[in-house]
């Protein structure tokens, strides 16, 4: 049974960091792709970061330059790392994982999904 679980969401202010990280039991993150997504009360889930098996990184616009996707291969963790945050950034974070290859923002190329982490910016 593969289970994602999502850590490290907070209640932070505005210019603050946070780092996610998503770990796994019953898959090998290091061999999937893994997205970030996020849904704030009211709106869609929609894409936040992704990172491919092969180092392939994406972004949404509107976190380019400030947040940064990565891996720990030793730990086969996979790290959110959010810089200046601010309030439109609040939100539950979700990470989720797809088969080998590049990432994505559909969320129909994810099959599995963690739990989800609060991530609360205060001006």
């Amino acid at each position: 049974q593969v289970q994602l679980q999502a850590s490290g969401g907070g209640s932070v202010q505005t210019e603050d960091s946070l780092r996610l990280s998503c770990g796994a039991s019953g898959l090998i993150l290091n061999n999937v792709a893994v997205g970030w997504f996020r849904q704030a009360p009211g709106k869609e889930r929609e894409g936040v970061s992704c990172i491919g098996s092969n180092g392939f990184t994406s972004y949404r616009d509107s976190v380019k330059g400030r947040f940064v996707v990565s891996r720990d291969v030793a730990k086969d963790t996979v790290y959110l790392q959010m810089n200046s945050l601010k309030p439109e950034d609040t939100a539950v974070y979700f990470c989720a994982a797809a088969g080998p290859g590049v990432c994505g923002f559909s969320r129909a190329m994810y099959d599995y999904w963690g739990q989800g982490t609060q991530v609360t910016v205060s001006s």
